[in-house]
């Protein structure tokens, strides 16, 4: 019996006259996610995407990767059957035997989107509900919590059965919401943020800064797996690594001592937001949350967000610690973000750092620095790595 794949967006729905701007975008993520597997027919219809495979060893594979793509509400493998309740309730009894033998209690739901058909979705419901009860005698009716919610949905030129739909990714397309830098740390708050955004839509361009040797190449590398894990969610990342080794040596040779974080946190807010622009990003991301660090008060994200005149979007501000935890292991960053290799932001830590730092100290600090000379320096050194 034939199986496809059925994938059900949210939001994209309530697009109006520009819903096929969204859907094509979709299935062309669609298409880039399953880059590799042959022979997959794609079509919309009705507020759904059908996935036909040529080879049905495919469709675990394919379900794998399509939880990771945004603007995928749900996922379901589905069982074809013709238009007609006989072969509606004789394929029902065959493709579900085995997870229905396995379950105490189920329920038959229908949406009947063909109002040509001569039941309705009661109906359906009733007369599959039945077939279902004689042919499996040892389950009994739950309207309220099955074990199993048997799905029949009658379109335009087929009938579709099945049981388990699968959670996607949610949000909206990669790419439908313009593009924004991501200042990617090796830590754990960082990655969540750009998940975070991305799942509205937003394309990432990461941007990490990088003092060798003060960091080693392992936490480079560490960062590039965390870009490679959000990759998967986004169709890939380009990842700017900047030399920040010079520019932490001269704020340090000539700032006061509780400046010091402060100061590097604006050059690497000025440097980020001058890749971004050169990119095409509107935006910069960060994984700052009120309170966590000393640079992280309301008075510290003030001063730093006065190097820059483009929008800072930190989506965790507002959780705490556990909170982002619980995100980073749902989206597997958790275990690399953990890895003990240090970042640029954990080295030269003043001892006694200012919390309420006034923006005319931290410039007037600065006014020892030849602050053009730094920045442009560094995004000339900057490596661009794709993953």
């Amino acid at each position: 019996m034939k199986e496809i794949i059925l994938v059900k967006y949210g939001e994209i729905i309530l697009k109006g006259l520009n819903r096929p701007i969204f859907e094509d975008l979709l299935i062309k993520n669609i298409k880039r996610a399953l880059r590799g597997i042959a022979g997959v027919d794609i079509w919309k219809a009705q507020a759904t995407i059908y996935l036909a495979p040529q080879d049905p060893a495919d469709l675990g594979e394919m379900v794998r990767r399509l939880r990771k793509v945004f603007g995928i509400v749900y996922i379901v493998r589905a069982y074809v059957l013709p238009k007609d309740m006989a072969a509606i309730c004789a394929g029902a009894k065959e493709c579900l035997a085995e997870t229905l033998s396995a379950a105490g209690s189920f329920k038959v739901e229908c949406k009947r989107s063909d109002k040509k058909f001569p039941l309705k979705s009661p109906e359906v419901a009733r007369e599959l509900g039945a077939a279902l009860l004689e042919a499996f005698p040892h389950l009994h009716v739950d309207v309220h919590a099955p074990d199993k919610l048997v799905m029949v949905e009658i379109r335009d030129t087929d009938a579709y059965v099945y049981c388990d739909r699968l959670a996607g990714a949610g949000g909206m397309p990669t790419k439908s919401n313009g593009c924004a830098g991501l200042l990617l740390s090796g830590g754990i708050d960082s990655p969540v943020a750009g998940y975070m955004v991305a799942k509205r839509g937003v394309e990432l361009v990461g941007i990490h800064f990088f003092s060798h040797p003060y960091t080693s190449e392992r936490a480079k590398q560490k960062v590039l797996d965390l870009a490679g894990i959000l990759g998967a969610y986004t169709g890939g990342m380009r990842v700017a690594v900047v030399p920040f080794t010079e520019i932490q040596l001269e704020i340090r040779k000539h700032c006061p001592e509780e400046h010091l974080t402060l100061i590097m946190r604006r050059f690497m807010m000025e440097i980020a937001e001058r890749i971004t622009r050169k990119n095409g990003g509107q935006a910069l991301v960060t994984g700052e949350s009120i309170g966590q660090v000393a640079s992280q008060t309301i008075d510290a994200l003030g001063v730093t967000d006065a190097a820059v005149t483009m929008p800072v979007f930190r989506p965790v501000i507002g959780m705490d610690k556990e909170e982002i935890v619980q995100i980073a292991r749902r989206i597997g960053t958790f275990e690399t973000s953990i890895l003990p290799y240090e970042d640029c932001c954990t080295i030269f830590t003043p001892r006694h750092p200012s919390t309420k730092p006034k923006l005319e100290k931290i410039l007037a600090s600065e006014a020892a620095l030849d602050r053009e000379p730094l920045i442009t320096a560094a995004i000339a050194g900057t490596e661009w790595v794709t993953v």
